[in-house]
């Protein structure tokens, strides 16, 4: 089963540093935290154990995934993109079920089934696609397109 102490150090490392862009949609950041999210949070001095634990908290949810590729990548693409994430997932294993962006036991058991070599191409690829898309529609992000990409084909 996919575990989070395995997963969370390609997410902070995905996440990075302390950012304070004002350019960026994410706003004040360190680790991914956001202080748009968590305005109680005093986001410059925050630690790697307290992102982690907020991590744990409010985003991991794939303890149930058998293969951990699967449930990093998945994990990943989620702190990133949300529901959104989950969605992408649905649209790859999703036979006979309409997908809604809920991570729920239906996706869940649809991920175990499918094959990991598969739907770490496809969702890659899929990912790849969002974000390509997403810097033709806000060109000024376009900064940030290669590592995105990077993150989407890690």
């Amino acid at each position: 089963m996919a575990e989070f102490k395995l997963a969370i150090p390609i997410v902070l490392e995905n996440e990075g540093g302390y950012i304070n862009d004002p350019n960026d949609p994410g706003g004040e950041t360190k680790y991914g935290i956001s202080k748009r999210s968590y305005p109680a949070l005093d986001i410059k001095n925050l630690t790697v154990e307290q992102a982690t634990a907020i991590y744990l908290k409010d985003f991991w949810q794939f303890d149930g995934i058998i293969d951990q590729r699967v449930g990093t990548k998945l994990f990943d693409a989620y702190v990133n993109l949300k529901h959104r994430a989950i969605l992408y997932a649905q649209q790859i294993v999703f036979k006979s079920l309409t997908p809604d962006g809920v991570y729920g036991p239906e996706t869940e058991d649809a991920l175990n089934r499918a094959d990991p070599n598969a739907f770490l191409t496809a969702f890659r690829a899929r990912l790849s696609t969002h974000y390509e898309q997403w810097v033709m529609l806000h060109p000024e992000e376009q900064k940030d397109l290669e590592g995105l990409l990077r993150r989407a084909n890690q």
